[in-house]
């Protein structure tokens, strides 16, 4: 199997960089081989991620409080792992079907994703705001003619007004269905919560809006154009695919991307960012990240409390022969899950340390106390995650969040072993003083 990497770097103002490294030989990583125009590719593009709670998000609320900002994030956390969960027993979104067509695991109703990214797509540019996924491979939007669960409160694409449009042709080598008629190349996608979309792939050009308000614009670029969509929620126009694929943006740009995640408490951070390109700069230990399924994989190899470690079997943090278990990254969490085997000792650590503090019952986290994470927790222990050749030490703002003006909770949670991803590592986890480099490796 093909490893793609991760690096983890600070910034000044930037606390948490993931970059993933994509192996450039794509067809021993995915079951998709696909033909990709040639067009010259920025070094580095640099473009703004939303988080949903963000001002500059259109589920931005003035008046949601921190706990309804705590709540929402907890039960679009549920509806993740649901699906995650669904996957153990099917293929996942980059296994592509003997019919070509394509089974998805992630969510892609917005109301239970956490970033955004906006996107023009055509000649002249026309804004889509889209779902960033880890978990999937495919760029795909609304377009015209559009039927079903089509939102026409934001333009939709018409490929008809675009002079850079040019339809996927037959034949469609290993990437979708030939329709014969029109010799286009057609997709259809099924999601685990129903929702459905087909239309055909094509080459557009994208235009990014960069960091610094300019503008950079992508052309010949593989996506799909939506023309049925049903049972979508929302108002994304369609998902931006950054998984192992051939087909996703990421692979198309260069063999690397990385996303950049600040203070996703505060509505008012607006620098988190999407990276795409070679210019990222390696610094710092490594560890493998392993490509299996469409999810990106980590050896996790033990956890340590103040600087002593835990007993754990590393056993628990493995991928068992059904593909259930492991320890995966996903942008569409911001709680991080560990099997109970690995949680239950970390729990009791922490109980004894804030022994002092009045335990809050709730429904929905295994852990919270009345309290201000700043003003108890200054003192918490150093917690450490051993990968394989790396360790993540966090500390209390990167494992507690306020759920009140007065609550806060530990956003780790168990989570039974029949996942791929026993363990899962959300948006929130870690969020400053991380300098991980998970460089690329092969076994």
């Amino acid at each position: 199997m093909e490893i793609a990497s991760l690096l983890v770097l600070p910034a000044k103002f930037l606390p948490l960089i993931l970059v993933f490294l994509i192996s450039a030989t794509t067809t021993t990583i995915t079951s998709c081989a696909v033909t990709t125009m040639a067009a010259k590719k920025p070094p580095r593009l640099v473009t703004k991620l939303i988080h949903r709670d963000s001002i500059l998000s259109p589920y931005y609320n003035a008046s949601a409080t921190i706990s309804d900002r705590a709540t929402q994030a907890i039960q679009r956390d549920k509806t993740r792992i649901a699906h995650l969960k669904a996957a153990a027993t099917r293929n996942s979104f980059s296994d592509i079907r003997g019919d070509y067509d394509i089974r998805g695991d992630i969510v892609p109703d917005d109301t239970g994703s956490v970033f955004f990214v906006n996107i023009s797509v055509g000649d002249p540019p026309v804004p889509q705001l889209v779902v960033m996924d880890t978990g999937s491979s495919l760029f795909w939007i609304m377009c015209l003619p559009c039927t079903g669960s089509c939102d026409n409160s934001m333009a939709i694409f018409d490929p008809s007004k675009s002079s850079s449009f040019s339809p996927y042709p037959c034949p469609c080598d290993d990437l979708g269905t030939c329709d014969e008629d029109a010799q286009q190349c057609t997709y259809y996608i099924e999601y685990g919560d129903g929702t459905e979309t087909s239309g055909i792939y094509a080459y557009e050009e994208l235009t990014f809006v960069t960091a610094d308000e300019g503008r950079i614009t992508l052309s010949n670029m593989l996506f799909a154009c939506g023309h049925v969509i049903n049972n979508l929620r929302g108002q994304a126009r369609g998902v931006l695919g950054l998984g192992p694929n051939s087909t996703s943006v990421a692979m198309q740009v260069s063999n690397k991307f990385s996303y950049c995640i600040g203070n996703i408490s505060d509505p008012e951070y607006t620098y988190d960012q999407l990276i795409l390109g070679d210019s990222a700069i390696m610094n710092g230990s490594s560890t493998q990240l392993d490509v299996y399924n469409g999810f990106y994989y980590l050896t996790l190899q033990g956890i340590s409390f103040g600087g002593r470690k835990l007993e754990i079997d590393p056993q628990v943090f493995q991928r068992n022969e059904e593909g259930a278990g492991g320890v995966i990254i996903d942008s569409g969490r911001t709680i991080t899950s560990l099997v109970g085997d690995a949680f239950q000792p970390l729990k009791d650590e922490v109980t004894d340390y804030i022994d002092g503090l009045k335990l809050e019952k709730t429904s929905e986290l295994p852990l919270c106390y009345k309290g201000i994470i700043s003003q108890d927790l200054k003192d918490f222990p150093k917690v450490t995650f051993h990968f394989a050749g790396a360790d993540l030490d966090l500390s209390a703002v990167n494992m507690f969040h306020m759920i009140d003006v007065d609550i806060f909770c530990l956003f780790i949670e168990p989570i039974n072993g029949d996942t791929p991803g026993g363990a899962t590592t959300g948006s929130s986890f870690p969020n400053d003083d991380a300098d991980q480099d998970l460089d690329q490796q092969r076994p």
